[in-house]
């Protein structure tokens, strides 16, 4: 008689939890998150609006008395940075703001918490946010730097001294202030990432970006020409200029800008470290 053999049903292996979130996912919910509050697009409706204003309220004073200016202030005058002019000084102002609460309104509130919970991971979440942020901050200052560049152009028309894209310079003057502006934004998220306090990520970053270069203007000439050209605004200002750098003292346009983007860099690095290491 055949006997019967029981065996032993293995249990089918368990399977990879499929659907983990990773770093794609993580953009997507960053992305909602920061379009689904109304003060994003408050901010950048304001960014957009008081950049090309003030670019073409000062277009137009310059126009309004051209032919009543000396030849050698004339001269003095770089036409595409006053053009900019909006975007590179109340721009930047504005991108501050956004870039601050872009971190810290999750502290403020407490979001903080169900992130970390949805995404352990917090290096993903520190570098899907800056990302999100810094994509939508240069979009929005490219926008803005050619419209505005545009429009203060048509107003200097009469001027007979407009500048266009193809002149030197003047390409890298318009691409690179937005490029500028949105590494203000990513200097004040770093700065509310180490502080965690909106008000004073704001304020430190319009210090450091606004009053310091105040405070180098009272320094000696001899001190000052060695401490602007390693100020983080002095970027603004060079990469802005269409002949040469604004100040005879400093680096070069791009070299401005990479010291910013050094200091930016420092800040960032500070933050994920300290985003990794404290408490929520």
């Amino acid at each position: 008689m055949a006997t019967a053999t029981t065996g032993r049903v293995s249990a089918p292996a368990s399977r990879a939890p499929q659907g983990q979130a990773g770093f794609a996912g993580t953009l997507r919910s960053e992305f909602t998150k920061i379009r689904s509050v109304r003060s994003t697009y408050w901010t950048l409706f304001a960014l957009l609006v008081v950049s090309i204003g003030i670019g073409a309220v000062a277009s137009w004073g310059i126009a309004s008395h051209w032919s009543r200016m000396p030849a050698v202030e004339r001269a003095s005058i770089d036409l595409t940075q006053t053009s900019l002019g909006g975007l590179l000084y109340l721009g930047q102002l504005v991108i501050v703001v956004l870039g601050a609460l872009t971190i810290t309104s999750e502290y403020s509130t407490g979001m903080i918490r169900t992130s970390l919970s949805a995404m352990p991971r917090r290096g993903v979440i520190y570098g899907a946010k800056a990302a999100v942020f810094a994509v939508i901050a240069l979009i929005t200052a490219l926008i803005t730097s050619f419209i505005e560049f545009f429009v203060g152009q048509a107003l200097l028309g009469s001027t007979h001294h407009s500048a266009t894209l193809s002149q030197p310079n003047v390409l890298r003057a318009v691409i690179g202030s937005a490029l500028y502006v949105a590494l203000c934004g990513l200097f004040a998220y770093g700065i509310g990432t180490i502080l965690r306090h909106t008000a004073g990520s704001i304020t430190t970053g319009i210090g450091l970006l606004f009053v310091l270069p105040i405070l180098a203007d009272l320094l000696p000439s001899s001190w000052r020409i060695d401490v602007v050209r390693w100020l983080p605004s002095s970027a603004g200002s060079a990469i802005s200029a269409t002949a040469g750098t604004a100040q005879p003292h400093m680096f070069s346009s791009w070299g401005e800008f990479a010291v910013f983007g050094c200091y930016t860099a420092a800040v960032l690095i500070a933050g994920a470290i300290l985003f990794r290491k404290r408490d929520a």
